[in-house]
C-alpha cells in the first residue's frame, strides 16, 4: 500500500485529481491510501498549507507518507511558469514528490475523450480549444453536460470519477500536454515506489 498525500485547490481537485491517481495506480499494479491535506482556498492556500506539511515533515511531527501529489491550475500563465514557482517545494521534500498542472484548468481534462464523455451521458462533447479564458471550460463541462441531457447541480465535477474511469488516458494524454506530464510522471513515480 503505498500512502499518498496530496493537495489541491478546490473539490475539482478532489475529484479529478483523486480518480486519476486511483486509476494510474492500480494500472501500475499499486493500491494507494489517499489522504487530502488541502482542498480548498485556492494555490495561495495550497502553498501555505504544503510549505506547513512539509515544515511538519522536517520536524517529526508526521509520519512519512511515500508520495506527495501537488495540484495547481496553470490559470493561463502556462504550465513552464506554475512548474517553476512549485518546484521549490519538491526540493524541500524528503519524499518524492508529483505535481499535476492542468494547463489552463482541471475542468478541460474531463473534456479531452469525447467517447468517455460518450459513454458517461449518451452524447459526446466537443473537443476542448486550447484558450485562455476563466471559467471557458467549467462552461464547457457544464453545458456539454446540459445539452446531452443531464442534470449538472453542481457544475460537473459530480460526474468526474465516472468520466475518468471511461477515460482513454493513451488518448487524453496525446491531446494535452499538460495531462500527458502529469500522468507519466505518476507512473513513473508508482513504479519506483512498487
Amino acid at each position: 500500500m503505498i500512502s499518498l498525500e496530496l493537495f489541491g485547490e478546490d473539490i475539482a481537485h478532489v475529484a479529478v485529481i483523486g480518480a486519476l491517481a486511483t486509476r494510474v495506480a492500480k494500472s501500475c499494479g499499486v493500491e494507494t491510501d489517499l489522504a487530502w491535506q488541502c482542498a480548498s482556498q485556492g494555490r495561495g492556500q495550497v502553498k501555505r498549507e504544503l510549505s506547513v506539511y512539509l515544515r511538519e515533515l522536517d520536524k517529526g511531527l508526521r509520519a512519512l507518507p511515500d508520495l506527495i501529489l501537488v495540484t495547481t491550475d496553470s490559470n493561463c500563465e502556462g504550465w513552464h511558469r506554475r512548474s517553476q514557482e512549485m518546484l521549490p517545494y519538491g526540493r524541500r521534500s524528503p519524499v518524492p514528490m508529483v505535481f499535476a498542472i492542468p494547463d489552463p484548468h482541471i475542468e478541460r481534462w474531463l473534456l479531452l475523450d469525447g467517447a468517455a464523455f460518450k459513454a458517461v451521458f449518451g452524447a459526446g462533447c466537443r473537443a476542448p480549444d486550447r484558450k485562455c479564458s476563466r471559467d471557458r471550460y467549467k462552461r464547457q463541462l457544464f453545458e456539454s453536460i446540459r445539452n446531452a441531457g443531464n442534470e449538472v447541480p453542481v457544475g460537473g465535477m459530480e460526474y468526474a470519477e465516472e468520466i475518468v474511469r471511461h477515460m482513454d488516458i493513451a488518448r487524453a494524454a496525446d491531446a494535452d500536454k499538460s495531462f500527458h506530464r502529469f500522468i507519466s510522471d505518476l507512473r513513473s513515480a508508482f513504479k519506483r515506489l512498487r
